[in-house]
């Protein structure tokens, strides 16, 4: 598997990188067979691993840990805080406070001293991004953690994160996590380019669209059940007009991908870890069938007349349902506007 430079730090990755969200109690139980589908992912060439702290409550970083034990210098470990970890108001946030409790939480899950590369889940306005970067900083200083990144940031945060780290003299985001797929193209128009003008590396969640690309999703036939579509109405529900627009469009990328003799997962994976911005899809696999349908788009290469036709069926810089964005502009909210 060819491997590629993480922004402007030297690291070298895989342009796949194994999510970890569904190892727990979020989607695969079985611990033992979460950690065999982790070594199946390092056995293919996969050496880039993201998790999260609130994934399960932290179940997730506990089977990475597991599974890491005795290859834990061959993988870039990657994992995020942000998201609530407990009932007390204070364990959430992207405060110094939460920060310096958290990650020394996340090294005792995933059973390691250091972590290469920590990202701040969501922006969060009413925190002061200096203060964060400041917290972040000096656990770089303190060898417990590599790289600091973001994720779902818009590209005017972005930006001021760039400008706080260079007037403050602070350590800076080298990479971006944004949502990226073949039905959430919204990116294309400021984050990732915002990405490249600054040197970060891009590493996109939800690559199928949590779901929507793999296949299942097809006019004509039953919707598939999962969790997600219960927990997230307003990214399945189909009694919604956007959702329906989504089923439109992953119908016809599916017949387009039937066209060109590979699978939808393989257009869609091959579609985002080919945009010039992006360092590697994260694929988030329950199953080993999961990953090993994956696996293969990293040798798939889409012809410009399929690009084209992509861009018929979804326009560039569009997210089909704004829901997709994975953020809710707070300035957007009903109490924000200005009437």
């Amino acid at each position: 598997m060819e491997h590629r430079q993480l922004g402007r730090t030297g690291v070298e990755v895989s342009p796949l990188c194994l999510g970890a969200m569904m190892f727990g109690a979020w989607g695969n139980t079985d611990h033992e067979d979460s950690v065999r589908i982790i070594h199946a992912a390092l056995d293919a060439g996969i050496n880039f691993i993201d998790t999260a702290d609130v994934y399960s409550r932290g179940e997730s970083e506990e089977i990475v840990g597991r599974a890491l034990a005795g290859r834990r210098e061959q993988v870039v470990l990657a994992t995020k805080f942000h998201g609530t970890m407990g009932e007390d108001p204070n364990q959430r946030g992207n405060s110094r406070r939460w920060i310096m409790q958290e990650v020394e939480n996340s090294l005792r899950r995933l059973k390691t001293d250091w972590i290469d590369l920590y990202q701040v889940h969501r922006p969060e306005p009413d925190t002061d991004i200096a203060e964060t970067l400041g917290a972040l900083s000096d656990l770089v200083h303190q060898g417990k953690v590599r790289y600091l990144g973001s994720s779902t940031f818009p590209a005017s945060q972005i930006v001021e994160a760039q400008w706080a780290a260079r007037e403050r003299g602070l350590e800076r985001f080298v990479c971006e996590q944004p949502p990226y797929s073949l039905l959430a193209r919204a990116v294309e128009a400021d984050v990732l380019p915002t990405a490249q003008r600054h040197g970060m590396g891009v590493i996109p969640w939800s690559p199928l669209a949590g779901g929507w690309l793999s296949g299942a999703w097809r006019k004509g036939g039953d919707p598939p059940t999962s969790r997600r579509a219960v927990m997230l109405p307003a990214r399945y529900d189909l009694a919604l007009e956007e959702n329906r627009l989504k089923l439109d469009a992953a119908d016809a990328l599916g017949a387009l991908a039937d066209e060109s003799g590979i699978s939808l997962i393989h257009l869609a994976l091959a579609f985002v870890i080919r945009h010039p911005a992006v360092t590697a899809a994260i694929i988030g696999p329950r199953t080993m069938e999961q990953l090993q349908s994956q696996l293969g788009a990293v040798d798939v290469e889409l012809s410009a007349d399929v690009l084209d036709r992509i861009d018929e069926i979804v326009a560039p810089g569009v997210n089909i349902n704004p829901a997709d964005g994975g953020w809710e502009n707070p300035a957007l909210s009903a109490r924000a506007r200005r009437r």
